[in-house]
């Protein structure tokens, strides 16, 4: 039986027969590990050789090539199987690791294989967590960045609510403001206006304008004052008259 995970990466695959799990030792784990259906095993090592020429494992010492061996036992539950590269009776160099454990084959990961996991995995990590604060975070240009927590909209459920008093306005505020309205009134004069509450607003040019006074009238006014000043100054004060005693 063998599961595939990954089809394209040796990394993710196991198999298994479960045929042979009672009778592994360290006799049959390598005839086991050279099924035709595993997919770690090479055909054209030299333990296919030996094994068509119905040869003993001593003679993969005298060839040269790709084979197996048994590089660590650990009866019933533990095997571990060698895949290397023979130069010379005396030179080997070692290609991957297979362990054996409970009959289910695995590769084991080399070491650059390992560190681009652990790599990933925590740059993952570090992706998510900064994923979540950025969910938390707030933004208003009045009040800047603040952190806005899921428990806290609980804490703000259970708590009563208190009336917020209203702070009042400084005085830079109120006269900021009359400043802009006045600027605001003078470009945008009022259309319409409205005398008294409740009527319906009547447009500027409609409003009847009281008559100015002709400039003749108010210089024959103004004439009149003046004589009659002139004529209270010429009279003189009263004469004074004695009293009799």
């Amino acid at each position: 039986q063998c599961r595939f995970i990954f089809p394209d990466n040796l990394l993710g695959i196991s198999w298994v027969d479960s045929s042979w799990i009672p009778i592994l030792n360290n006799g049959s784990v390598l005839d086991y590990f050279s099924e035709r259906s595993n997919p770690f095993y090479d055909r054209t090592c030299n333990n296919e050789v030996v094994k068509m020429q119905r040869m003993t494992l001593d003679h993969l010492n005298q060839m040269v090539g790709v084979e197996y061996i048994l590089l660590h036992a650990q009866e019933p539950i533990l095997f571990i199987i060698r895949k290397q590269q023979r130069q010379s009776p005396t030179q080997v160099m070692p290609l991957a690791d297979y362990y054996i454990i409970a009959g289910v084959i695995y590769q084991a990961p080399d070491l650059g294989s390992v560190i681009n996991s652990r790599v990933l995995t925590a740059v993952h990590g570090i992706q998510s967590a900064f994923e979540e604060a950025m969910s938390y975070c707030r933004y208003h240009p009045s009040k800047g960045y603040w952190w806005h927590f899921k428990d806290q909209e609980e804490r703000e459920k259970t708590k009563p609510k208190a009336k917020k008093k209203e702070e009042p306005s400084s005085i830079f505020q109120r006269q900021r403001v009359d400043a802009l309205l006045l600027d605001l009134r003078q470009k945008f004069p009022p259309r319409f206006v409205q005398q008294k509450p409740g009527e319906k607003p009547i447009p500027v040019d409609q409003i009847k304008k009281e008559p100015e006074p002709a400039p003749e009238a108010v210089k024959t006014e103004e004439k009149e004052t003046v004589k009659n000043t002139q004529s209270a100054g010429a009279k003189g004060p009263p004469e004074k008259r004695m009293r009799l005693q």
